[in-house]
This record gives C-alpha cells, structure tokens and sequence, in this order.
C-alpha cells in the first residue's frame, strides 16, 4: 500500500523544524541567502534545498493573518515528470511507497522538459546537469522511520503514513476546520500523496 503526506496548515507555525531536518538528514549544504521582501529563507527550493515554509500574509474577516505551507514535492499519483524520463533508472515511482526516485541519471534527461512538466515547479537543476527533489526519506521509511520533516515537526502538522489512513485523517480533521471556516478544503487528494 502507498504512502502519503497530510499537512495541516492550520497548525502550521512556520518554526521551519521541517525545513532544518531535511537539509540535516540529506546532509546538505547551507545556501547563501538573501531577503526577497518576505519571511521565507530561503527564497525557493534548489538543487540543495528540498522543503521549504512559504508564508503568505491575508485578510481573513477583517484581520491580518499569516498563512504557512510546507513546500516540497508532492509525490504526484500520475506524476508528469515520470512520463517525461526516457530513462526509467533516472526517475521511477517505489512501488511500495509511491514515492517519485531522482536518480543520478537524471543528469542525461532533458532537465527542462522534467522541470516544466511538474505543475508544482518542484525539481531543481543542479550545476552538474543532474535534478534533486524530496524523495520522501525513502531510506528512513524503507526501515520503519517517518520522514525527517514529519519526526521532527512539533504541532503535528507534518503527518505521514499509509495512503487510506492519511486520507482518513485528513478528511476527519478538514470536518473539525469547516465548522469555523466553512470554505476550508482539501487540496488535490485524488493527485497528489
């Protein structure tokens, strides 16, 4: 049975505990950052970042609120970028987890089409050609660990297990939202894990 994903967004502090435990457990480097105008930082994914917080101020009735996101990839049910590969040891979907693979072979794939058939804008192209993304902690969960954005994330809004049971969650938890925001809504279950 696959895996999936359910983010809450309404519990979501934007404290980026997410953020630092993937670019811990991957081992990857720090990036020179700068400041667009916004709280996010980094700006955007690349090539060493794979999950980033987006933050998005709104006025909801009347009052100023912050919106926060954990951006990573969203291991697609019919993931585009699959189809795109003429390589199947460059991207592949694990059987067991649904989760989308990119393998160093990616680094022969035409990067652009991959990049452009993602309707996320998740991959990024390292300076080697090759392309990086989430790849769900596939070393963690092949031996029984939850993703490292999942352990690591303190209000619960990070959440990860089979398919069917986060589905469940998800729709148990948007029943309890809706009653004080009734436009409250799940976003893409049926595509995405």
């Amino acid at each position: 049975m696959s895996k999936s994903f359910f983010v809450d967004t309404t519990v979501c502090t934007a404290c980026r505990g997410c953020q630092v435990a993937c670019k811990q457990w991957k081992n990857l480097p720090a990036e020179k950052t700068f400041h667009p105008g916004t709280s996010e930082n980094p700006a955007d994914l690349s090539f060493n970042t794979y999950k980033v917080v987006r933050m998005r101020e709104e006025v909801i009735d009347g009052k100023l609120k912050w919106l926060f996101f954990p951006e990573q990839c969203r291991h697609c049910v019919e993931p585009p970028c699959l189809g795109m590969a003429d390589n199947p040891a460059a991207i592949f979907k694990d059987e067991a987890t649904g989760a989308v693979i990119y393998t160093a072979k990616t680094k022969a794939l035409k990067a652009k089409e991959i990049i452009e058939s993602c309707p996320y804008n998740i991959p990024r192209k390292g300076k080697d050609g090759t392309l990086a993304k989430c790849d769900m902690c596939l070393d963690r969960v092949q031996n029984g660990l939850l993703p490292a954005c999942v352990k690591t994330c303190p209000t619960g809004a990070m959440n990860f297990g089979e398919r069917k049971e986060m589905l469940a969650l998800a729709n148990k938890r948007l029943g309890e939202v809706k009653k004080a925001c009734p436009s409250a809504m799940l976003l893409n279950a049926d595509d995405v894990r």
